[in-house]
């Protein structure tokens, strides 16, 4: 007698499938049965990942759109002029240029040893960087690095753009 090939399946999401596991070693064909079987079928799995992938779009969408909010609400507050490049990277610059002045901010001022003097100094050269590149360039940078950083910019890096809130 030979060792079965096509098993009957009987998935947890109520469906049934007969699957043809020959292509498998002859004693891993009933393991691999029973694993199939807590499994949900092919196509009921697709449609959970794919819902899923929904969610988890709509979820990034509505963070993005709330760091968005917060750094615009931010760069009012600040005084930050507008950023300057291509239209794709005005909304990632501006989100990246709040959050790596809020980590300068926490790292310089509220953990270490800066006055507001020294904080407002580095605050107005960072006024005058409105390239939207530059600060997507340093996103993965420290808020200690904030200092260098800002000092090492090019006059590219600058625009020509004066703040209009000043």
């Amino acid at each position: 007698m030979a060792i079965q090939t096509h098993w009957n399946i009987d998935h947890p999401c109520g469906h049934s499938t007969v699957r043809d596991l020959s292509d498998r070693f002859a004693d891993r064909r009933a393991g691999f049965a029973r694993w199939l079987a807590d499994k949900d079928c092919t196509d009921c799995w697709k449609a959970s990942r794919d819902a899923d992938t929904e969610s988890r779009e709509q979820w990034l969408a509505a963070r993005r759109a709330e760091e968005q909010q917060a750094a615009n609400d931010w760069a009012e507050k600040f005084g930050m002029p507008p950023l300057e490049g291509p239209e794709r990277a005005l909304d990632w610059g501006r989100r990246c240029r709040h959050q790596l002045m809020s980590a300068a901010h926490t790292t310089l001022v509220i953990e270490g040893s800066w006055d507001e003097a020294d904080w407002e100094a580095l605050e107005e050269k960072a006024r005058t960087i409105t390239r939207a590149g530059w600060w997507i360039d340093q996103r993965d940078a420290g808020g200690s690095d904030v200092v260098e950083l800002v000092d090492a910019a090019t006059e590219e890096d600058r625009g020509a753009t004066e703040n209009p809130y000043h």
